[in-house]
């Protein structure tokens, strides 16, 4: 089946039902399908080139060198002399590369060293001169808006504080609604802190009068916080081993402010190097770590946020979603990505949403969070079926918990992959996966293998559309599980699907009916 024919089969928007029309015949989706940017920061110059689903991206090409642009500009007024020339040649890699893959032009940003460096408007004309690159140099306020819109690409209905770290600033904005809204800059990157005088006491105090003064502008009153930037992330990883946590996913990973402040005192007790070869920092990244814990400790403190949850998405991310229509911004971008995967990897294209709806009756009580992750896992249901049938259902779970999906917590991550492991193997005794499943209750695991099950019966009753083959029927009080078959269906329900459908059965803990046709 070619994609024009995939396309067409998938409908017009009228007749697509719970999933809208398709994102991947839209000019404008198709316009933002290789999209590069680059982000030079204080601390790090980073390329990322997006591919695929303009509304969940995947990462067709992403390098980062640490060049510590910024290290000492606080002491000289100027950039890190080194750091300068490790990227001024990064950059010329970069645009190298960019050509090559068919991303050019590219968009690169500057942050808060290349501002406020007295040599910052010689490095943007060194740049253009050495690269044919146009460096836009962007205020605080504008980063900030930036990062928040990173946040809000892979999480749509995020509200609360985003606070973004680099090595120079950090950055505080509100979003909610889809929107970014009052936001401000700080000067309590690592790499300022680093030229405070005196001892911790003196830099705490620092650190204070700043936030009260960055909470008079956003007035966080206890909302959750979205952190953004590799210092927090590293925080997030070392929160990670400490608690023994069994996902290393860090997108949407979720920290209570006791945990993390228990974390935060044993960084302080803990021999980072020790730390660095345990979670594979760098020497330049670890060493901005614990002036980054006395700013979370602080940030913490006065914010006082219900919850802190780390966001893998921020200012690059933020200028992908700047070129978007606010139509492709208002589309789920867990459903976008799994869409996405079918039209590239499936064996029939168009397939899930036949699924989705054969299914349907099963989970009629379902909230609509779940019918989300139903409609992802149908989706998806036939997008590893080139692995070894030996291997398809672990490879299936690993894809969903730990491909780069947006709109996806840690806990639907796991149930996703849970029902795909389900919709090619009966039974997880024994799994390697096992300690992943314990960030889900016995009600969703139970629930997770009926979705699954449900799947592998459906998946292979009819190779065209099992509605056409029967209709199925659910009464929970009665625990009845019932088939109505049509005249092709009676003849498609041979022993394997027999099985399968009993199999079904067993999860629901039901009795089975089926109603032969007429």
């Amino acid at each position: 089946m070619t994609e024009t024919t995939a396309l067409a089969d998938l409908g017009s928007e009228d007749d697509f039902g719970p999933f809208g029309r398709p994102l991947f015949d839209d000019p404008s989706a198709r316009a933002l399908s290789r999209v590069g940017v680059v982000d030079v920061g204080s601390n790090s110059v980073r390329m990322v080139v997006f591919d695929g689903a303009a509304r969940s991206p995947a990462y067709f090409y992403n390098e980062k060198i640490m060049c510590g642009l910024g290290k000492g500009l606080h002491e000289t007024g100027k950039l890190n002399p080194e750091g300068r020339i490790r990227a001024l040649a990064a950059l010329k890699r970069f645009a190298l590369l960019a050509e090559g893959m068919g991303s050019t032009p590219l968009t690169v940003v500057a942050t808060a060293a290349t501002r406020e460096a007295s040599d910052g408007p010689d490095f943007q004309a060194e740049v253009l001169r050495e690269t044919g690159l146009k460096l836009w140099v962007i205020d605080g306020d504008e980063e900030a808006r930036l990062s928040a819109q990173g946040v809000l690409l892979g999480w749509p209905e995020a509200q609360g504080i985003v606070c973004d770290i680099g090595g120079n600033s950090m950055e505080l904005a509100c979003i909610g609604d889809g929107k970014v809204g009052k936001r401000v800059s700080t000067p309590l990157g690592p790499f300022r802190l680093q030229q405070v005088d005196g001892d911790a006491k003196k830099r705490q105090k620092l650190i204070e009068r700043v936030l009260n003064t960055a909470q008079s502008t956003v007035k966080s009153s206890g909302e959750r916080i979205y952190l953004v930037g590799g210092s927090w992330r590293v925080i997030a990883r070392l929160d990670m081993d400490r608690r023994n946590y069994p996902l290393t996913v860090l997108h949407e990973y979720r920290m209570t402010p006791q945990s993390l402040l228990d974390t935060l005192d044993w960084i302080a007790t803990s021999d980072l190097a020790i730390l660095r070869a345990r979670t594979g920092t760098s020497t330049e990244r670890m060493e901005l770590v614990p002036l980054a814990c006395e700013v979370l400790r602080e940030l913490i403190r006065i914010l006082k946020p219900s919850e802190i949850d780390i966001s893998a998405y921020g200012i690059r991310e933020g200028l992908l979603y700047e070129q978007m229509p606010d139509r492709l911004r208002r589309r789920d971008p867990l459903i976008e990505a799994a869409r996405m995967a079918e039209l590239t990897s499936a064996r029939t294209p168009g397939f899930g949403k036949k699924l989705y709806e054969f299914l349907l009756p099963l989970f009629k009580g379902a909230d609509e969070e779940r019918h989300r992750l139903i409609k992802a896992a149908c989706l998806l249901h036939d997008t590893t079926w080139r692995a070894h049938p030996d291997y398809r259902a672990e490879v299936c779970f690993d894809n969903a918990t730990r491909a780069n999906l947006g709109g996806l917590d840690h806990t639907g991550r796991v149930f996703l992959g849970l029902s795909l492991l389900h919709r090619y193997k009966n039974s997880r005794a024994g799994s390697r996966l096992e300690p992943l499943f314990r960030l889900l209750t016995e009600d969703q695991i139970r629930d997770a293998e009926v979705l699954g099950k449900a799947m592998r019966f459906g998946a292979m009753f009819s190779a065209a559309d099992p509605s056409e083959a029967g209709t199925l029927s659910w009464q929970p009080k009665k625990k009845t599980l019932e088939l109505a078959l049509t005249p092709r269906g009676a003849d498609l329900f041979g022993e394997v699907a027999q099985a399968r459908f009993s199999s079904l059965a067993n999860a629901l803990k039901a009795i089975t009916k089926i109603v032969a046709p007429k």
